[in-house]
Order: structure tokens, then sequence, then C-alpha cells
């Protein structure tokens, strides 16, 4: 009996569906996606295997590292309004005023280095000039300017008078030192916070590979 051969096309699988999905999939990462800013004072901070996440909000960073061979320390306060109402409580302090427009836009900076008198300049200036090497000289700690121990109070002080609005709970301190600094320079950002009674803070480290048994 004569055998019947079935012809053998090649299936094929329409792919366009799954093209336009991988499209709109593409377009909505990019549209959403949100660029990393550079670092106002890049640091090398030291190597742990801790996987602890540092909170989104109710936080606030002390960056200490080199910057065109100067020591220095930058401060940063996640939330912007946060960030304006401190720099209102700073401004009285030091008999100083900043426009509405000064207040907006020091509300978008993330981490800053100036001492106070010379905060509008770089209020004006573009994130990218901003965060350049030797632009920002770091904020004042020593004994007859310590600026940086007055931003720490006035930012506590706003954050107790928002927290009575919102109920936002109390303001997180992180230290985010270059692996190279000397502990000296560490342990004095630890004794201002100390001063205020500021006994819990976090160190911000690298993450390490745990060794293998």
């Amino acid at each position: 009996m004569a055998k019947i051969k079935m012809s053998k096309n090649a299936a094929s699988i329409d792919m366009t569906a799954m093209c336009d999905v991988a499209f709109l999939l593409l377009t909505f990462f990019i549209l959403t996606a949100t660029a990393k800013q550079p670092e106002a004072l890049p640091v090398e901070t030291p190597a742990s295997t801790v996987q602890t996440k540092l909170p989104e909000t109710g936080l606030i960073t002390l960056t200490i590292g080199k910057d065109a061979d100067k020591n220095k320390v930058f401060l940063g306060i996640k939330d912007r309004d946060l960030r304006a109402a401190t720099l209102g409580l700073m401004a009285d302090k030091y008999q100083m005023k900043f426009s509405d427009d000064e207040t907006a836009k020091f509300g978008l900076i993330d981490e800053f280095g100036v001492p106070i008198q010379d905060l509008k300049r770089i209020i004006v200036m573009s994130n990218s000039d901003r965060n350049k090497s030797g632009v920002q000289a770091g904020i004042p700690l020593d004994s007859l300017d310590n600026q940086l121990k007055d931003w720490i109070y006035t930012a506590r002080q706003a954050n107790s008078e928002l927290d009575q609005a919102d109920s936002r709970g109390e303001l997180k301190f992180a230290i985010k030192g270059d692996a190279k600094q000397e502990y000296p320079r560490i342990r004095k950002i630890m004794d201002i916070l100390q001063d205020q009674d500021i006994n819990n803070f976090s160190l911000v480290t690298g993450l390490r590979a745990k060794p293998k048994n």
C-alpha cells in the first residue's frame, strides 16, 4: 500500500504582538525611570556585608570626604519641605533673607556644602555646575563657626514643627565617610551629633561579598 507523504511546512509564529508589548514596556521604563544624579561630594565608602537600607524620608546624611585636596563636610536632607523649613530657621538665626524663589530652588538641592553666607551663589547654579570639584568649600564646623551644628539643630527643630502637622516621626541621621578619611574627622562629626543627644545614627558602607566557608 502506498504511503502518503505529509508536507512538513515549518510552523510560523506571529511575533508582531510580542514586539508591540516589548516596545510598550521599554517606552514605559524610559519615561518613568529617574536618572541618578551625580553626587555633590563623591566618596568611596568602606566595605561591609551588612545590608540595612536607609529610609527614603526623614533622613539627614552627613558626607565627609576630600575635594580639591581639602577635607569637606556636605549635608543632605531627604525631604523637600524639611529643606525649605530648615533654611527658614537658619536664615533667621544668621539674620539673612531668602526669597520664595530661592527657597523653592534650595528645596531641589539634595546635598550641599557651603557656608550659609555663600548659599545664594550655589542656589542659582545648575546642578552640574554646582557639583563641579572645588565649587563648594564645605560646611564650617570649627569651634568659632560651627554651622554644621546649627544646620543639624535647626533641621531637628523644623522636623518637630512639621511633625505636629503630619506626624512624620523622629529625624534619622547617617554618616557617609570616605574609606580613606582619618578617624578623628569622623569622630568630630559623631561628637557634634552626640552633643545634641543624637546617639543613634547609621554609618553608610558599600556592599562586600560574604566570604565563602
